[in-house]
């Protein structure tokens, strides 16, 4: 097919656009993101070698590969998420019985004895353990270890929430996440991915996917909120960060996801915060779906992929929906404000006109 010179024309224009922004704004986003990162390390690294001094079953897991933090997750360039991962989930088993959307629960296998357990003091009389408890243990002791480390000039601990937050000189927060890894399992609320009839991800990937498995964290969780469950405090948060890294190897897809939370931080850091970044990663994956054909994520489709995931984005605004990636029955706007995602709508339906209309928006965004 003969594609005409003024289309091409117009391709490459926006691909010099894309690379442009890539060059001059999104690597501006990463390098300070980065340098926080370097400081953000340095201080819970400090803070968690005094936990472990009393608490030897918290062991920070938090290390450097070469300027690569594992477990460490950038939700803007001023909040960061910390994972410590756990030790020892041996004698429990995973319950998911989709009671708890978006949670699952850890219980004594049948027979096991409470003492067997690392985590003894934190199992209930029915067998589960806790994670509410061992977030309250594991803040105590990071309480604690922010008097005493050496930067505790510059750290305080964040003290109106039951999840463990530190603020860093005055403008950055971090949260750490006391989690458990599970390899090797995948919950039964997210046994219907991935979707039958679409090609995408290849097989080769699932099985990757699957076995890598998921992460539980013990964190508060937005879709338990209000619902009095008696299983609330035990519940676990699963996490599928990994996954999710991977599926989005190869391609543009990587670019695509810089380049929006770069447009998010600029233009959609918003009250409320109804757009975060992890509501665009969410939209990439699903655009993903939509777009199964390596060809469809070369640098030509960016431009193309980047309008359809804000389109996605406005249409879930005003649904006042966005269904998780792999969990579909929990709501990424739960407990956002009816006014704070009719303000979003309209703020990115501004953002999308502008890119749609003008071949030389990112000039200016």
């Amino acid at each position: 097919m003969l594609v005409p010179p003024e289309m091409i024309a117009v391709q490459s224009k926006l691909i010099y656009q894309m690379n442009k922004y890539c060059a001059d704004r999104v690597q501006a986003r990463k390098a300070q993101i980065h340098k926080t990162i370097q400081e953000v390390c340095r201080v819970v690294q400090d803070v968690l070698k005094e936990v472990e001094v009393q608490e030897p079953r918290f062991i920070s897991s938090l290390n450097d590969y070469n300027g690569r933090f594992d477990g460490l997750e950038v939700i803007s360039p001023t909040e960061f998420e910390i994972i410590i991962y756990l030790n020892q989930m041996g004698v429990l088993n995973f319950v998911d019985d989709g009671t708890l959307p978006g949670c699952a629960v850890l219980k004594l296998s049948d027979g096991r004895k409470r003492s067997m357990s690392l985590w003894v003091e934190f199992i209930t009389a029915s067998g589960y353990l806790s994670a509410r408890k061992i977030r309250s243990r594991f803040q105590t002791l990071v309480a604690q270890a922010c008097d005493k480390c050496a930067y505790r000039d510059s750290v305080k601990m964040i003290a109106d929430t039951t999840e463990v937050k530190l603020r860093i000189r005055e403008r950055i927060i971090v949260q750490i996440t006391p989690a458990f890894k599970c390899a090797g399992l995948w919950p039964r609320s997210a046994s219907h991915w991935p979707l039958p009839q679409i090609p995408w991800p290849h097989p080769n990937i699932v099985s990757e996917v699957k076995t890598e498995g998921f992460d539980m964290l013990s964190k508060e969780c937005v879709a338990l909120q209000g619902k009095n469950s008696a299983m609330e405090g035990d519940a676990w948060v699963l996490s599928f960060t990994e996954a999710e890294n991977k599926l989005l190897q190869g391609g543009c897809r990587r670019r695509c996801l810089s380049i929006l939370k770069t447009l998010r931080d600029r233009h959609l850091d918003l009250a409320g915060n109804p757009v975060s970044s992890y509501v665009m990663k969410t939209l990439l994956l699903y655009e993903c779906e939509k777009h199964p054909r390596e060809m469809e994520w070369d640098e030509n489709c960016m431009g193309d992929r980047i309008n359809g995931i804000f389109l996605q984005l406005i249409s879930c605004l005003q649904c006042r929906r966005c269904p998780h990636y792999f969990l579909p029955n929990m709501d990424l706007f739960k407990g956002k404000s009816p006014g704070a995602l009719e303000h979003a709508s309209k703020q990115v339906w501004r953002l999308t006109r502008i890119m749609l209309t003008n071949s030389r928006c990112l000039e200016e965004l």
